[in-house]
């Protein structure tokens, strides 16, 4: 092992100019990754959204819109007008208004008052477009540009188009807040001031390879995007702080730096694969859900702890030696002040702090249990341009969302009754078929294609439902079972979808997979503990001191009546078990290292003193993490993700810290006849 190690760092020159490039490669690859924005596309193939979306897309010339514009202080030729302009833009695909249900040249006053109301009142139009997937931000801007900044735009391709314009900028500018605070924090904790540098260096270019590899899929989810660097850079630092340190503290006791970068690389091996397969489990849980952007996000964090753990034992030995002079001539006064008796406090605390996180438990994790979740992207955004649009839309044409019914082609008169019946569901406004327009009477085979095109295909007849409520709530959802129930009296065979049902059956999936991840997730990481520690207590310890700080931090919004967006939920829990477990790793194998010398108080005493600042600065660069995310993001999910992880992570260092200790005083005579050789002190001391 030593002489393939030194054989390694004999080609260091080399080494390093292969990483080297090798980022920046795939650096030039990372704008041409393709990036997701749509979370239906995420759903199973089994899910009734995804089935009909896929089936109206092979079998449907003509698409359900997905935004509208309304234009103000406009006539009825006026209206025409602008439709006519819309429809002209490259990726609009169906423009749709009053002229496609009446006869626009009669009298409005002689027309449905009800029909009539849904596309123009006041003077002011409401035009349905259907904009082409993957175009939404080009088109968008164009309609702008048409109808002008006093009109309004609003709808899914609306909100898909702002996440695309702002998801690049967003990321490089939490990258632009993280790094100057990492640096900082890495200052005051280290004793270099090049030792930051080869910190970031290290992790920065297995960040800029894992971005760049996503070049292999064929695209990635825009939240993979913008939380995935950040998370690999915040959990994996830890990797190269480790190894420096060994090589510093081998430094004077080896012959030459090679030969103590050679033992610091053999013997903090261990620690770094511990930590990293803790971090890898964790994320690799979220592969296991069956809304795939848990298998998106899963994979793309366990690649890049993959690759960080590869930069950090190859390519940063090898920039260390390199840089060493210059890591000589950058010496510096540590800046951590140093710490005195915090372990002789938290050992005279130990008994109260165990029975007031005692009392905690049970009411945190009932409260955890019962939060208010978001499951889609809508009801998040209230402060920009689009949700203001939405909200004067709403305004003057009433809360409105297009539901898409599928059922099989071939009775028309049966689907008149089905329409008649689904009309009187309650916050449904209208049903739009060729048997509730055109009637049972006119045979679809006597009307021009164009006009039958939009309600039948080879197999199916599809109807078009406009509901009053928004499209995430407990009315929505509620509509949503009524339809598809009614639906399901008159067809064996019928596939919904819009924004509601989308939602309905992402929050179907997603709930399904939290108890699944959730379990996979503990049962990993306790694999890990089990072969780290050769434990059957330790790890069942260690997992319920970062499982209540994880209740805790989620039963705050329960309290405090925040709605929580379940995804990012999902997300956090995975994350903070897998990353800040790792304290309690770096905690327990200190306090049994010195439990061989001296009885458990004093053992956990020197522990905290020894360890409390390494522990400190590792979650202090993931509560970082947290932070950058929740100042930049505009996306609420997201920012949301990143208030909950700094919380998160807070919680647990402090219940590493003060409960932990505890519970390992308490519970020591346990741990001792469950560990194989522990070999604890019997000897006389305080207790």
């Amino acid at each position: 092992m030593d002489k393939i190690l030194s054989k390694l760092l004999k080609r260091r020159k080399l080494v390093a100019t292969i990483f080297i490039v090798a980022a920046v490669a795939f650096a030039v690859c990372i704008p041409f990754v393709s990036i997701n924005y749509n979370m239906v596309d995420y759903l199973p193939d089994t899910a009734q959204s995804t089935r009909a979306l896929s089936e109206m897309e092979a079998e449907f010339v003509q698409t359900v819109p997905n935004a509208k514009a309304m234009i103000k202080n406009t006539s009825v030729s006026e209206a025409l007008s602008y439709k006519h302009k819309i429809s002209e833009i490259d990726g609009v695909k169906l423009v749709m208004w009053l002229d496609d249900v009446v006869d626009v040249k009669e009298p409005l006053e002689v027309l449905d008052k009800d029909i009539v109301s849904g596309y123009y009142k006041d003077n002011t139009a409401l035009i349905q477009i259907a904009i082409e997937s993957g175009k939404e931000a080009e088109v968008v801007d164009e309609i702008r540009k048409i109808i002008g900044a006093g009109n309004c735009l609003s709808g899914d391709a609306v909100d898909s188009a702002q996440s695309q314009s702002m998801s690049e900028t967003e990321s490089l500018k939490s990258m632009a807040i993280l790094v100057p605070m990492l640096i900082i924090i890495l200052i005051i904790s280290t004793n270099h001031w090049l030792e930051p540098i080869l910190y970031l260096a290290a992790i920065g270019i297995s960040v800029l390879i894992n971005m760049g590899t996503n070049i292999f899929f064929d695209d990635i989810s825009y939240l993979t995007f913008a939380i995935s660097p950040i998370l690999q850079m915040a959990v994996s630092l830890d990797y190269a702080i480790f190894l420096l340190h060994r090589f510093e503290y081998y430094r004077p006791r080896e012959q030459s730096n090679e030969a103590a970068m050679v033992k610091a690389m053999r013997v903090s091996f261990k620690s770094i694969i511990a930590s990293a397969a803790t971090t890898a489990f964790g994320f690799m849980a979220l592969t296991f859900m069956n809304f795939k952007i848990g298998f998106d996000l899963g994979l793309n964090l366990v690649k890049g702890i993959l690759i960080s753990f590869v930069c950090v034992v190859i390519f940063m030995p090898c920039l260390t030696l390199l840089l060493v002079k210059a890591l000589d001539k950058t010496k510096h006064k540590s800046f951590v002040p140093k710490v005195k008796n915090v372990g002789g406090i938290v050992r005279k605390i130990k008994t109260p702090v165990l029975i007031f996180v005692a009392i905690l438990i049970i009411p945190s994790f009932v409260a955890q249990n019962n939060n208010s979740f978001i499951y889609g992207t809508s009801g998040w955004d209230t402060e920009s341009r689009a949700a203001h649009d939405t909200v004067k839309i709403n305004e003057t044409f009433g809360e409105s969302i297009n539901m898409v019914l599928l059922v099989p082609k071939g009775d028309v008169a049966r689907e008149k009754e089905l329409c008649n019946e689904l009309g009187g569901i309650k916050n449904v406004t209208s049903v739009v078929a060729y048997a509730s327009m055109v009637g049972n009477v006119i045979p679809p085979g006597y009307l021009d294609e164009s006009i039958t095109a939009q309600f039948y295909s080879e197999h199916y007849a599809r109807i078009i439902l406009y509901v009053s409520t928004p499209s995430e709530s407990k009315e929505a959802f509620e509509c949503v079972e009524q339809v598809r129930e009614v639906a399901n009296g008159y067809y064996d065979d019928v596939l919904t979808c819009g924004q509601s049902a989308n939602t309905y059956d992402i929050k179907d999936v997603v709930t399904e997979d939290s108890t699944r991840v959730n379990i996979i997730n503990i049962l990993a990481i306790g694999l890990v503990l089990l072969l780290t520690f050769r434990s059957i207590s330790l790890p069942v310890m260690l997992i319920m001191t970062i499982e209540t700080s994880i209740w805790i931090n989620l039963a705050i919004p329960y309290f405090t009546g925040t709605t929580i967006g379940y995804i990012g939920y999902l997300v956090m829990t995975t994350v903070q078990l897998g990353a800040t477990v790792d304290y309690a790793i770096l905690f327990t194998d200190n306090y049994l290292h010195n439990r061989r010398k001296m009885l458990p108080g004093e053992a956990i005493e020197l522990t905290i003193n020894k360890n409390l600042s390494s522990i400190m600065v590792s979650a202090s660069i993931l509560i970082s993490a947290g932070i950058a995310l929740n100042l930049v993001s505009s996306n609420a999910v997201i920012a949301q993700l990143g208030t909950l992880l700094s919380r998160g992570t807070g919680f647990s260092l402090l219940l590493v810290v003060f409960f932990l200790p505890g519970m390992l005083i308490a519970f020591d005579k346990i741990v001792e006849k469950t560990t194989l050789k522990t070999d604890f002190f019997k000897g006389v001391g305080k207790k």
